[in-house]
């Protein structure tokens, strides 16, 4: 099974970044883990725009839904005329979604471009030689983790979370677990707990037993090395930043 990042911000790119999006690629598949803003035209430095077979969604937060929007345009009004592919949705994307289409011409839906399924947390779905696992992370909306598995490899995708015991099972012994890692180590304690900072990402990969460790969701004022650094002080095993086009084998 392969990595590649296609967005590695939260919240708002960098100049030629892109918000949330994961290509997870194994025998020829290639899953697509959330289509934040500017995943689009990113992933197109990887693969086809049309070379996707799935695409799961964690939850309605523009900066990992937002694409969406433009990834149904180009498979609607492309001359290709590519085939719908299963879509997996969190709670609300469809709700949230719906109005921004019907407002278009000829009163688009998601349907038309995908075969839409909804994922909650607690469900298994497969998609092409992937299981996944499906669990609530502790968002500010209905929000999925998932744990990914093929060929004996297992990826973790936090999504975007507090600290949650949820993440555990997820975790356990995966290669590679995708955390998110939006904050640092300011004492600031009045935060809403809806995000982690680096420390807490690594502290749940060393109780999980995860090999390498991914930060993700840094938005794009922060220093990325003292993430590195916060992370590494509590986590032993190899940790990367993410960064668009980083590419890597989940063990």
């Amino acid at each position: 099974m392969e990595l590649t990042v296609v967005g590695a911000h939260g919240t708002w790119p960098s100049a030629g970044g892109a918000t949330s999006g994961f290509l997870v690629r194994h025998d020829g598949y290639t899953l697509l883990l959330d289509m934040g803003s500017g995943t689009v035209a990113k992933l197109q430095e990887h693969v086809g725009l049309f070379d996707i077979d799935a695409v799961l969604i964690s939850h309605s937060h523009p900066d990992h839904v937002v694409d969406l929007y433009t990834y149904l345009f180009a498979r609607l009004f492309s001359p290709e005329e590519p085939p719908r592919i299963p879509l997996f949705v969190a709670p609300k994307v469809v709700d949230r979604m719906s109005p921004l289409l019907a407002d278009d011409s000829g009163d688009m839906k998601l349907a038309q471009g995908f075969d839409v399924h909804p994922i909650e947390a607690g469900d298994r779905v497969e998609a092409g030689p992937f299981r996944i696992q499906a669990l609530a992370m502790a968002h500010s909306v209905p929000t999925v983790g998932v744990r990914v598995e093929a060929g004996g490899s297992a990826l973790a995708y936090s999504a975007d979370t507090g600290p949650t015991g949820e993440l555990m099972p997820l975790a356990r012994e995966a290669g590679l677990l995708i955390a998110d890692a939006s904050w640092q180590d300011d004492g600031d304690e009045a935060r809403p707990p809806i995000h982690m900072t680096a420390r807490e990402a690594a502290e749940t990969a060393a109780r999980a037993g995860a090999e390498t460790l991914v930060l993700a969701h840094l938005r794009p004022h922060l220093d990325r090395e003292r993430s590195r650094h916060e992370a590494s002080d509590a986590f032993d095993g190899n940790v990367e930043v993410a960064v668009e086009g980083l590419r890597m084998d989940v063990g």
